[in-house]
C-alpha cells in the first residue's frame, strides 16, 4: 500500500563502520547520475498529494529550494547538466534494488546513490521483515552488477533513517497519530503510537536495531567497493528530524524542508568533486 513507503526521521545516534574513508584526491564531476531506492529518493509528498516529486528529490532533483547532489554537482561541472535519472520507485525494498542498478547500467550512470531498506522493517508484523543476511545478499549482488556494468561508476549510500525517531517526534502530535493509524502505516513501529507497554517498547527497539543492522551491513557491502563507494557514516540515521521536516499530508515523508536538509547533509559526506567551472 502506498501507505507503507519509506519514511526521512532520523534519531541522534551515530551508525559505527561506515566502512569508507573520504579520498584525498577529488573526482571528476559525472556525466550522468541516477538516483535509486524509495519514497525518499523519489521525492514522494514532497510537492503533491500522495505523488511522486522527483524534482525535490535530495538526490538528482532540480528544484532549486532542495539543491541536490545533481544541482550541486551542475555547479561545478555543466557535463551533468540534463543527465539526471530517477529511478527510486515508492515501496521499494531491497529486493527491487537490482532492477533498478539494471536500469542505471542502461542510463551509462557513473554516479549512483542509494537509500533503501525502511521498507524492508516497515511490515504488517515483525516477522515479514527482511533477514540481515538476506538484505547482504541482494545488496551485495546489485553492487557486483553495477561494477560489472559500469566499471567505473561511484556510489553513495545513505544510511536508513532511524523509524523510532519519528514515533518519537509524532507521538504526541495527534494527526501524526491519526494518520499512521488510520493509514497503516509503518505497523513494525508505529502501531500503537501511544502505548507505552513493555511489549510496544520492546518491538521499537527490535525494529531500530533492525535498521541499525541493515546499516552496518551497507556499509560492509560499499567497503567492497574500495574509494569507489562512499557512506555517509551513519549522518542519516543521525540527524535529529523534526516534524518540520515532514510532509503534513502524511507525517511519513520529508517535505521540500526535509529534502533539503539530506540533500545537505549526505552531499558534505560523500565524495569530494573537482570543480572544474
Amino acid at each position: 500500500m502506498i501507505t507503507r513507503l519509506a519514511p526521512v526521521c532520523v534519531a541522534a545516534l551515530v551508525l559505527l563502520g561506515s566502512g569508507t574513508a573520504q579520498a584525498a584526491t577529488a573526482e571528476p564531476v559525472p556525466e550522468v547520475m541516477a538516483a535509486l531506492g524509495d519514497s525518499v529518493s523519489a521525492g514522494f509528498n514532497a510537492c503533491g498529494w500522495y505523488v511522486s516529486c522527483t524534482s525535490r528529490s535530495w538526490s538528482a532533483g532540480d528544484n532549486a529550494q532542495v539543491s541536490s547532489h545533481y544541482l550541486r554537482l551542475a555547479g561545478l561541472s555543466r557535463s551533468i547538466l540534463g543527465h539526471n535519472r530517477n529511478f527510486a520507485v515508492p515501496g521499494s525494498t531491497s529486493a527491487d534494488l537490482l532492477g533498478q542498478v539494471r536500469q542505471a547500467v542502461a542510463a551509462k550512470a557513473s554516479y549512483v546513490t542509494i537509500l533503501i531498506g525502511a521498507q524492508d522493517a516497515c511490515k504488517p508484523a515483525e516477522k515479514d521483515m527482511t533477514p540481515v543476511q538476506v538484505y547482504r545478499q541482494r545488496f551485495d549482488a546489485a553492487l557486483a552488477e553495477l561494477r560489472a556494468g559500469m566499471p567505473g561508476v561511484r556510489v553513495f549510500i545513505a544510511s536508513v533513517p532511524d523509524l523510532r525517531r519519528l514515533w518519537q517526534v509524532g507521538k504526541g502530535n495527534a494527526l501524526a497519530r491519526s494518520f499512521w493509524t488510520l493509514g497503516h502505516i509503518c505497523p513494525t513501529m508505529l502501531a500503537s503510537p501511544s502505548s507505552m507497554k513493555a511489549a510496544d517498547v520492546a518491538r521499537r527497539a527490535r525494529v531500530r536495531a533492525r535498521v541499525m543492522a541493515y546499516n552496518h551491513e551497507a556499509a560492509e557491502a560499499c567497503a567492497t567497493l574500495g574509494p569507489a563507494c562512499r557512506t555517509d557514516g551513519g549522518a542519516v540515521f543521525g540527524y535529529p528530524f523534526t516534524l518540520d521536516h515532514i510532509s503534513k499530508w502524511d507525517y511519513f515523508h520529508p517535505n521540500a524542508d526535509g529534502q533539503r536538509a539530506l540533500a545537505a547533509l549526505t552531499f558534505k559526506n560523500g565524495f569530494e568533486w573537482m570543480d572544474v567551472r
